[in-house]
């Protein structure tokens, strides 16, 4: 995938916090994108503009591999496309730490992806963490430690 574009990340914050002084004092959140590849960046960004996708989850073993504190509640980030251009502000308004077993049907659901069943949804995520270079060494299996999110979109406002 090609490198975040920080620079164009620093402008979306900037025009957020003109709208938002609230936040004046909050330095620029974390940039990053959905997925591991720049395909499924851009699907999964599609599913956030279009408004299905409104919850993601995280290994905690990434967060720590990196070197990241785990997300809070009203906590901001931006997501990028597959391209690295940043396209959206979201805001953390639920978290949890579970396993990846304890997903629910309605979780699923908020993740807007597939066909929005858990089902699907814990097959499609044990390949993908399965894939994850940050997770070598990890048992990747349905007892996975992972961060469930549930967003709001913050910026651009969203078109009604």
């Amino acid at each position: 995938m090609d490198e975040l574009d920080l620079q164009s990340a620093a402008t979306i914050w900037a025009e957020y916090v003109g709208e938002h002084p609230e936040h004046a004092d909050e330095a620029m959140p974390p940039v990053d994108r959905f997925g591991d590849s720049a395909d499924m960046a851009d699907e999964l960004l599609g599913l956030v503009l279009r408004g299905p996708k409104r919850a993601t989850v995280a290994a905690v073993a990434e967060f720590r591999a990196e070197g990241q504190p785990l997300p809070r509640i009203g906590d901001h980030w931006i997501v990028a496309d597959g391209a690295g251009r940043p396209r959206v502000i979201l805001r953390s308004t639920e978290l949890r730490i579970g396993p990846l077993s304890s997903v629910d049907d309605e979780f699923a659901w908020d993740e807007g992806e597939g066909d929005r069943t858990r089902e699907w949804w814990v097959d499609a995520h044990l390949r993908y963490f399965k894939r994850s270079p940050a997770l070598l060494g990890t048992t990747v299996d349905e007892q996975l430690e992972l961060v469930f999110e549930r967003f709001e979109v913050a910026w651009p406002p969203v078109q009604v």
